[in-house]
């Protein structure tokens, strides 16, 4: 902490900051975790959470209007309202939305639900003035001008075409119209496509001017800000916005739900079976025991989980939504294509049943409890989870804070949690499900798909920017590392991380273990891995799975073992916790009986996943991309799986799980001297025998071009991947130049290249991205899109045309800068929560790169100049060969 200051300090003395942090002699009164809160004259609500976890900033503005509120026969207004609340406002155009948002280097976006929509930002702390300008700006009015809303029109449909074309979420949609008919709730917030083409721009404006006002806003603030001179900020940007006269609010008069059973087809690997209930909702003085009802119900231990265990079921267990006026309960287990559906769904309402007759074991209950309590410890390990929990509980629940949440937790009483159960669990009120997987399909290779079309590539021009936006972007300094982790190398060869932080009294242990499959597993033994990853839960040879189980329940710990393994636990229960995961990771037990259920679920599971359209997908570009021997392209079958024996699974666990493989970070409220004793004392005894297996794909040659489409015909809208493999390396010099480059093109929200062209500008895609998968020994540069089918070709052409662009002409001044910023900043983000900094750190090891890499990575960025991206991506980029597979119908 005492290096954190000093950073700190060092920053407010170059005049970096403009909210400035906290003084050592504030941060003595201040503690982790301390509220600030008021409320303004004209009723916005504010509150302010310390989290000196890292210098970020998440703000929250929560508008209490959600779907429930949209004008009738038009249930996506309050969708389309966010989507224009970016296309510009009075003092702040879209186009210096989108440069602003790009020079903040954060993470945005938004999300409209029944009873709510946010607008959130995560930021370096010394641009939340920024973010609040704009969010003040959005409050008091959007332009919402008819040529906008025009374009954004085509977005929004797409966006609506791609959840459509998912039979998951097709399935949530027809629950919602069976348990809440003739109810706001009947629908969600997505809205349709022939309600969206008779929105007009004035009806979002209106919708706006009702609903968007301080007296129906919650703003709620966290991270590493000075919370007396941000309420001081929030009073002058805010203080002065008018209150809204709302509308009346919908009534909510629900009728009797009426038992039914709807059958569905998936293009997922397997099916589904669902029991769904009517529960009560957030408002309700029940919530809490619905809450611990839905969690023993899913308790590992249980009957339902059984299921599972004993192969009558691929996944099972209980779920709980929560709205503000009524919930949904749903039992759900997966089941095999081919399987017996009904038989899986008679068992699940008879397991339902027994428990409701015997009560749900006390022991259960008390076990809930407990996870619930500490599940709200480690959500303070995140400054955008923290800011995202007080948003739910006060602006979506009507609470004071989530720990009002958590006081009527723990007051829940077995008694109260059967009576809940015998309330609700109706049997003669509920619905039931049957989504059953469908074959996709054979992948259509040919020459092309629609015509050819030719567009112009987009650069991003310079944007005058208000003042307040000039004043805290013109700078591009390098961001220091605020976390100094201790590292150190155990002698059986694991790789030690530990970083101490007391933001809460909680231990996050994330471990790797180097491995790859596809070179390690002996040829006809495809599937070992899959096998082996399923039997961790089966607990140790000290403890069966239900001992073990119980032993993380009474500790209320999260725990996962495996090449990636990973622990959350309390402080108090840290040794505990580690000696748990040891022996899970060290000495699973891998049963004889389970291994034989388990080698048939996989089997089984197999037979739909090689026929799934997301599996032929992505194996069509594996196979278009990598010769036809390369390990890449071994896959597991039911056959390879049948034939595996355990012991084979136990040769596999040896040869792949080593000591001098594996590294482990611990972050949290833990002595750095505690936690490398603790671990030492129970990954001490783990040796490694014989030389390190290689788990390095080979080199491949370039591939050439090719198109396939694997046809799904559960989808409305298109996914298109276009690939190509790349002869160079994470560790190659160009990967900077390469990474900086696919920033402008692909990495910021509107101000990318590939978003103006295909989103903002045409609306041919809802979303786009681009990425490179830079591996040791070999790398992969991919642009995913999801499109109707006769926008794919106009949207491929745009795409391609983008990386042309930047190979035959230097990048503006103004796209590097935004390009490097974007860089530069996500290095504190990625200190904002445990997660975060965990994964980085596991990555960076991996390649065998100093963790101090972020910092000397950014130096390079910051020299490098207009001239070194269009070098690299003229040498490594070769847009003529990339392939495209369309999951979906045939483009036109």
């Amino acid at each position: 902490m005492k290096n954190k200051n000093q950073w700190r300090r060092a920053f407010l003395m170059v005049g970096f900051l403009l909210l400035p942090l906290i003084s050592r002699a504030e941060k003595t009164q201040i503690s982790a975790g301390q509220v600030f809160r008021e409320t303004l004259k004209n009723g916005l609500r504010v509150i302010v959470v310390y989290d000196p976890l890292a210098p970020v900033a998440t703000s929250v503005v929560n508008y209490e209007v959600g779907s429930d509120e949209a004008p009738a026969g038009f249930p996506g207004t309050a969708h389309a309202t966010e989507h224009m609340m970016f296309r510009g406002s009075p003092g702040v155009s879209a186009d210096q939305l989108a440069e602003i948002g790009a020079d903040v280097g954060g993470r945005l976006n938004a999300d409209t639900q029944q009873n709510l929509t946010q607008y959130f930002y995560t930021v370096p702390s010394q641009y939340l003035d920024t973010v609040l300008h704009i969010e003040a700006l959005r409050m008091r009015a959007i332009s919402a001008k008819k040529s906008s809303w025009d374009k954004e029109r085509g977005a929004i449909e797409q966006e609506v075409s791609r959840d459509l074309s998912d039979p998951n979420y097709v399935f949530y949609m027809k629950l919602l119209k069976t348990l809440f008919k003739g109810t706001p709730y009947e629908h969600d917030a997505l809205g349709t496509r022939p309600s969206f083409d008779k929105t007009s721009a004035d009806m979002l404006r209106k919708f706006h001017n009702d609903w968007y006002g301080p007296n129906n806003a919650v703003l709620v603030i966290t991270g590493d800000v000075n919370p007396s001179k941000t309420l001081k900020t929030v009073r002058r940007l805010f203080g002065k916005i008018s209150q809204v006269q709302m509308p009346k609010r919908p009534d909510f008069n629900f009728s009797p739900v009426k038992p039914s059973l709807k059958n569905m087809d998936t293009d997922s690997s397997y099916g589904m079976v669902a029991v769904v209930f009517r529960l009560p909702g957030s408002d309700s003085p029940d919530y809490a025991a619905a809450q611990i009802l839905s969690d023993a119900l899913s308790n590992p231990r249980g009957p339902l989980y059984e299921l599972q265990v004993k192969g009558d079921a691929l996944f099972a267990g209980f779920y709980y939504e929560g709205l503000p006026k009524a919930g949904m309960g749903f039992a759900i287990a997966g089941f095999p294509k081919g399987a017996n559906s009904k038989k899986l769904l008679k068992k699940i309402n008879a397991v339902l049943k027994k428990e409701l007759s015997k009560g749900i074991d006390p022991d259960f209950i008390a076990a809930a409890k407990r996870r619930e309590v500490a599940s709200a410890e480690f959500q303070k390990n995140s400054i955008e989870g923290l800011a995202m929990e007080w948003s739910q509980a006060v602006a979506g629940e009507g609470r004071q804070s989530p720990d009002e949440d958590i006081e009527a937790i723990k007051k829940v009483t077995p008694e109260d949690v059967a009576r809940v159960a015998k309330k609700y669990i109706d049997f003669d009120h509920s619905a039931s499900t049957i989504l059953t997987p469908q074959p996709s399909g054979k992948p259509i290779s040919g020459k092309g798909f629609g015509g050819q079309e030719s567009f112009a590539s987009s650069s991003v021009k310079a944007v005058p920017l208000p003042l307040w936006a000039r004043k805290a972007v013109e700078s591009l300094k390098i961001p220091p590392l605020t976390l100094h982790p201790i590292v150190s190398v155990l002698p059986n060869g694991i790789h030690l991380i530990v970083e101490p932080e007391a933001i809460s009294p909680t231990v996050s242990v994330s471990g790797q273990i180097l491995s790859n499959p596809d070179t390690e597993a002996v040829p006809g033994k495809e599937g070992v891995e899959r096998v082996l990853g399923e039997l961790f839960p089966y607990g140790s040879k000290n403890l069966n799975r239900i001992a073990f189980q119980k032993a993380l329940d009474d500790i209320a710990a999260d725990e996962n073992a495996g090449t990636r393994f990973f622990l959350n636990v309390l402080s108090s229960h840290f040794e505990e916790g580690v000696k748990l995961l040891a022996e899970n990771e060290l000495s699973p037990a891998l049963p004889k009986h389970d291994f034989k259920i388990i080698r048939g679920e996989v089997a089984d599971e197999l037979v739909g996943e090689l026929q799934s359209p997301d599996h032929l997908t992505w194996r069509g570009v594996d196979k278009a991309l990598y010769p036809k021997t390369d390990p890449i392209l071994r896959q597991a079958t039911p056959k390879t799986v049948k034939a595996l024996s355990l012991n084979d699974v136990k040769q596999y666990y040896h040869k792949v799980f080593r000591p001098d493989m594996a590294t482990i970070v611990v972050i949290g409220q833990v002595d750095p001297e505690e936690a490398k004793t603790v671990i030492e004392r129970y990954f001490g005894s783990w040796k490694a025998v014989g030389p390190k297996p290689n788990i390095d794909y080979p080199t491949v040659p370039l591939n050439h071009f090719s198109k396939i489409n694997v046809p799904d015909s559960s989808r409305l809208q298109d996914q298109v991947i276009l690939a190509q493999t790349v002869g160079m390396t994470r560790l190659s010099p160009d990967y900077y130049a390469l990474n900086l480059g696919n920033k402008i093109l692909g990495g910021a929200f509107y101000a990318s290249r590939l978003s103006l062209d295909l989103r903002k500008k045409t609306g041919l895609a809802y979303s786009v991205w681009s990425e490179w998968d830079a591996g040791r020994t070999r790398s992969r540069y991919q642009i995913v899109y999801g499109s109707d089918p006769d926008k794919v070709s106009k949207a491929r052409t745009l795409a391609l045309n983008d990386i042309l662009a930047m190979q035959k002409k230097e990048v503006s001044a103004q796209e590097l800068r935004q390009g490097k910023i974007l860089l530069l900043r996500s290095i504190p983000l990625k200190e904002a929560s445990f997660g975060a900094v965990a994964s980085r750190w596991l990555y960076l090891s991996s390649f065998g790169l100093s963790l101090d890499e972020p910092e000397r990575a950014a130096k390079i960025y910051v020299h490098l100049k207009a001239k070194d991206v269009s070098r690299a991506f003229s040498q490594w980029l070769r847009p003529e060969d990339m392939v495209e597979v369309v999951e979906g119908p045939a483009p036109k």
